[in-house]
């Protein structure tokens, strides 16, 4: 018997009648064989491991545009303490832990150079752009798994995880539930010991009510948050917080908000970020001959603005800024 039916059994008998079984998954795109020994929730967290978008996250802005030091966030940081905060919530609640890692794994493939600065910039130059789409793309069409379809194939449960991660649309999962809001829990608490290491707030200037209901220190507020998601989830249809934290919670976004993220010193480069992306995006544009070579294609791209949306989007911001100095910067020379 393969090894994945004896996984596939024991998630029947430990987990939840709650809990979305990997064996009872609605599939993928593309038929495939089975694996002998990971379970289909398994196997998308390793194509997403292995996949290079997850690695460029790495050298992509979380909050803080090219910071002086080795300890703030990146993408990358940001959606490992998703992943294991979220794991965390799933194992209390016996909900399916592999499907919680994959969609936390994959929830930011999709996230732009420089942050939201980047995607701000994207949906001025097109209309429209939202990270959690471009994730999904990214794992449907962009990432090649195998030679006879685009994509990584994930399953439809992962897809909508990663989806619905942020934005109007819950997802359908639990599991897709406590990682929309375990990434929120990670991104507050981690955004304020960033902002606290780059001297921009204080631990004293946090409004009251978070210090009172969810603590003074960085875990403090961590625990209290994932203890309440736990106990107001257990055995229920629906993962939310109680109102006193969800409130607190809500207050300390909006600190955030009025004090980090928007008009602080973290920001005084985002003005930089906008005129680097746009001529990036027009540059592209005006050379599709030079965009198709980039992408490795035979011809031009039917859709020459998605194709230079996508590789924006896909870009470190470490190779964007290489690639606005080559493009638009003069070199220095020197006579042979």
């Amino acid at each position: 018997m393969p090894l994945r039916l004896e996984y596939e059994k024991r998630e029947r008998r430990l987990l939840s009648p709650l809990a979305t079984l990997a064996a009872a998954s609605e599939g993928r795109q593309h038929l495939e064989p089975e694996c002998e020994v990971r379970t289909a929730f398994q196997r998308d967290r390793d194509r997403i491991i292995h996949s290079k978008s997850f690695r460029r996250l790495k050298s992509k802005t979380q909050v803080f545009i090219a910071p002086e030091g080795d300890h703030y966030r990146t993408r990358l940081t940001h959606t490992l303490e998703v992943s294991q905060i979220s794991r965390t919530v799933a194992r209390a609640l016996a909900l399916n832990e592999d499907l919680v890692e994959a969609i936390a794994l994959g929830h930011d493939l999709g996230h732009t150079p420089f942050g939201h600065a980047g995607e701000t910039t994207l949906q001025t130059l097109t209309g429209h752009f939202e990270h959690n789409e471009q994730s999904l793309r990214v794992v449907d069409c962009l990432e090649h798994y195998h030679p006879d379809f685009p994509g990584l194939n994930l399953t439809a449960e992962v897809r909508d995880g990663i989806l619905c991660h942020t934005g109007p649309q819950k997802p359908r999962t639990l599991e897709g539930q406590i990682v929309r809001i375990c990434d929120r829990i990670a991104y507050l608490n981690h955004d304020i010991d960033d902002a606290i290491r780059a001297g921009i707030i204080t631990e004293k200037e946090l409004p009251p009510v978070v210090v009172e209901v969810l603590g003074r220190s960085r875990s403090e507020r961590i625990d209290t948050m994932v203890l309440d998601l736990i106990r107001c989830s257990m055995g229920k249809k629906e993962i939310g917080m109680s109102d006193e934290v969800r409130d607190a919670t809500d207050t300390l976004r909006q600190f955030l908000f009025d004090n980090v993220y928007i008009g602080s010193a973290a920001k005084r480069e985002e003005a930089k970020v906008d005129i680097l992306l746009k001529m990036l995006y027009k540059y592209y544009l005006n050379n599709p001959c030079e965009l198709t070579q980039r992408l490795a294609l035979e011809q031009a791209p039917d859709d020459l603005q998605r194709a230079a949306v996508d590789y924006i989007a896909g870009m470190t911001d470490s190779y964007a800024i290489n690639e606005f100095q080559k493009l638009f910067l003069p070199e220095g020379w020197s006579l042979a």
